[in-house]
């Protein structure tokens, strides 16, 4: 003997009850627990407020502008020579770490030039 749906009504009757009960299942609203975890003291607590001021506001700093001028860096006079030494190459451009001799006299303290590494000009002061 087979057993099928028809043939078995408690089988049938404990399907439809399993399916009742899942579909109230997926209908039902999810309960909404409240829990409040804390301390407390066995006594009512009548005071004032406490009053808190506002934090303390402290202002962005100040911004100063650059200069609009940037002045030209120092020189260094060159090595005086003591008496009885003569300088034998005549007048000399001092360039930054650069030092020629000048082909033409200029004035103590002109503006003259180097040849750089690169055959760039490096500008300097004439003694």
């Amino acid at each position: 003997m087979t057993l099928t749906l028809r043939n078995c009504p408690r089988l049938m009757l404990g399907l439809l009850a399993a399916v009742a009960l899942t579909a109230a299942s997926a209908v039902c609203v999810p309960a909404q627990a409240r829990v409040f975890v804390g301390v407390g003291f066995g006594f009512p607590f009548f005071g004032a407020p406490l009053y808190y001021p506002p934090p303390v506001y402290y202002p962005p700093p100040v911004y100063y502008p650059p200069p609009t001028y940037y002045a030209p860096p120092v020189t260094y006079a060159p090595p005086s020579y003591g008496p009885g030494q003569q300088s034998s190459a005549g007048q000399m451009c001092y360039a930054q770490s650069y030092s020629c001799p000048m082909d033409r006299p200029v004035a103590s303290g002109a503006a003259c030039y180097c040849l750089g590494n690169g055959g760039q000009h490096v500008w300097g002061r004439a003694n």
